[in-house]
């Protein structure tokens, strides 16, 4: 069993920066591949970054590449999601989801993910 949960969002003016986190609980954080997505009012929930069991490799939406970066510290049990240059477009509840992984590849597949966080607000004003 994974427990996660987000912090860090907020309201920013289109251009800021926000910093989330997300803290799981259990030993074994480092044995499992981390996702963020987000959800708008009125659309699915997408995937926006992934990130491998060690941390080496990352998958980035189009939308975010160059702006959003993702990393974790195993030794900490946190995901983080650096996110700048920010656009009203980025207005969403963020989640952080966890799969278990066998092989050090981020998991793009929503519907792989085993363990969800409640989310957290982020709103960008213009």
């Amino acid at each position: 069993q994974v427990q996660l949960v987000e912090s860090g969002g907020g309201l920013v003016q289109a251009g800021g920066s926000l910093r989330l986190s997300c803290a799981a609980s259990g030993r074994t954080f480092s044995s499992y591949a981390m996702g963020w997505f987000r959800q708008a009012p009125g659309e699915e929930r997408a995937l926006v970054a992934g990130i491998s069991r060690s941390g080496g490799k990352t998958y980035y939406a189009e939308s975010v590449k160059g702006r959003f970066t993702t990393s974790r510290d195993n030794a900490k049990n946190t995901l983080y999601l650096q996110m700048n240059s920010l656009k009203p477009e980025d207005t969403a509840v963020y989640y952080c989801a966890a799969k278990a992984a066998y092989s050090d590849s981020p998991v793009l597949a929503g519907i792989m993910y085993e363990y969800w966080g409640q989310g957290t607000q982020v709103t960008v004003s213009s």
